[in-house]
């Protein structure tokens, strides 16, 4: 998730001067774009090494670590933001990296593909798995681990004890309010603990 619109939705949710913790930070240009225009530091975390490179290339801190092992190098509270943008359906372990990134960090900002979007609805309507623009793999061919919906994550937060204080959907760089799980390709949440 890299396209303009798509990050400045997202870094309008991260405090101007925060240290930022980016986890599967991928080629880093979020974090880079946060520190460019919100005077942000911080780290990403990102485990495939042509990803590591572009970071380093792009001047954003990055170590290499895979996120199923946990946070554990990491003090509570140690940054202001905690981001898992497109991260959250690739890990095995949800539930526990989210009351993670509610450790680490102050604020926790999660952002995935929601596959409660109507054009997804349809597809397993009609006996098949969806393809699109946010979900565009085959089904025996994914890097994702899970499918989720906006829905989903908000009994999934209140299980493990997350507040939510705000949370909307992304469509085509646009921020949908209204029945963001039917309208929305992409689901977002601010949350702390």
């Amino acid at each position: 998730m890299s396209d303009l619109l798509t990050m400045q939705a997202i870094a309008g949710l991260v405090p101007v001067g925060s240290r930022v913790l980016d986890l599967g930070c991928g080629d880093g240009a979020l974090l880079a774009y946060l520190q460019a225009q919100r005077g942000c530091s911080g780290y990403g975390i990102e485990i495939d090494d042509a990803n590591v490179l572009a970071c380093v290339g792009k001047g954003v801190n990055v170590i290499q670590l895979n996120l199923d092992e946990g946070l554990a190098t990491f003090d509570d509270a140690s940054f202001d933001v905690v981001l898992q943008i497109d991260t959250l359906q690739h890990l095995r372990n949800t539930e526990i990296m989210l009351r993670e990134t509610a450790r680490v960090g102050r604020i926790g900002i999660v952002a995935f593909p929601n596959f409660g979007h109507w054009p997804n609805r349809l597809s397993v309507l009609g006996g098949r798995m969806p393809v699109t623009r946010r979900l565009p793999y085959q089904w025996y061919d994914t890097p994702n681990i899970r499918v989720g919906t906006h829905t989903d994550f908000a009994v999934l937060a209140e299980r493990n004890g997350l507040k939510i204080q705000d949370s909307f959907g992304l469509h085509e760089g646009r921020v949908v309010r209204w029945m963001p799980n039917l309208r929305a390709s992409t689901a977002v949440f601010r949350f702390t603990r």
